[in-house]
């Protein structure tokens, strides 16, 4: 393994009795040290199975997984002491404080004594808890919930924070607060890998980012680096209603036309002709009844990416 990559994979594969195909087919991936590097893919592409196999929760198929430097079928303990994972779910003792929570978490990480107690300490500062760090956690709101989730994966000073969709359901300004304390820790060094739904958060968190569909690694670089490479031919047209399937069967198979997505009203497309295409689809639109409500070409957003790519929304 590269001194310069905390993580390294080749060949990854994991599969299931029963399925069709690999859940992890073959994954390469080197995300180097330091990096804020967001994991991005629909339901079902293999996301969850390759967390569960970097943090030694899942056995491989098949592959090589290195992490920090440690082989992960033979040092998954080792591995385990310097990786802090924060799951989708909260992990957390509903019915003990937030600094017994901390003080439980961090025993089992092998912390004692005095260093355990400034740990706890430390952790409620960065999560904004100290003056709550004596209630109960299930008297919490989703928000701070979520800030003791995250600090509970901070206990140990992990090298490696792994996150797991950490700002579902809760409000902005507790979104904000963990975006900003997550920035913190990466100018500090430590190396994040992030996965969400929310892809304005990896547009405006992540220096680097991978996408996963069907088990593969589909992209994989810079937000601008993949914003650059697709904005050629993309064409995004805002209708005033929903488009039939009949009608999207129709857009799909004019001539030139590499991919098309549809997400509610939005019809995102890239063309080889893009100035062809988009006579060809307004022609089609007004034929079919259909107000056209906004037209841009050539400005392109990470989701319209994702759409190009998988041909479907985050959350499908």
């Amino acid at each position: 393994m590269s001194d310069a990559n905390i993580v390294e994979v080749t060949g990854l594969t994991k599969t299931y009795p029963g399925m069709a195909r690999p859940a992890v087919d073959g994954i390469d991936l080197a995300i180097p040290q330091g990096r804020l590097f967001g994991l991005l893919g629909p339901n079902g592409a293999g996301k969850t199975t390759f967390l569960s196999m970097l943090c030694g929760l899942l056995a491989p198929s098949a592959g090589t997984l290195r992490v920090l430097g440690r082989d992960i079928r033979q040092q998954a303990q080792a591995v385990k002491r310097d990786l802090g994972l924060v799951p989708q779910e909260l992990a957390l003792y509903p019915s003990l404080s937030a600094r017994e929570n901390l003080i439980f978490f961090g025993r089992m990480q092998g912390l004692r004594g005095g260093a355990l107690h400034a740990r706890v300490a430390a952790c409620l500062e960065i999560a904004g808890l100290a003056d709550v760090g004596e209630r109960r956690a299930d008297t919490f709101s989703g928000g701070l919930k979520r800030r003791l989730n995250l600090v509970i994966g901070l206990v140990h000073e992990p090298r490696l924070l792994v996150l797991d969709e950490p700002t579902v359901g809760i409000d902005p300004q507790s979104r904000h607060f963990i975006h900003e304390t997550l920035r913190r820790l990466n100018r500090a060094g430590m190396s994040i890998i992030y996965t969400t739904h929310y892809m304005e958060e990896v547009e405006s968190l992540c220096d680097e980012l991978a996408i996963i569909d069907h088990g593969k690694i589909i992209a994989q670089g810079s937000v601008d680096t993949l914003l650059q490479q697709h904005q050629d031919g993309a064409i995004e047209i805002r209708t005033q209603q929903a488009m039939p399937a009949a009608v999207q069967a129709q857009v799909r198979a004019l001539p030139h036309t590499q991919a098309v997505a549809v997400e509610d009203q939005n019809l995102f497309l890239k063309s080889q002709q893009p100035e062809s295409t988009l006579r060809s689809v307004l022609a089609l639109l007004q034929q079919e009844h259909i107000g056209v409500a906004s037209v841009s070409m050539g400005a392109i957003h990470l989701e319209e990416v994702f759409l190009s790519l998988t041909g479907t929304r985050l959350r499908d």
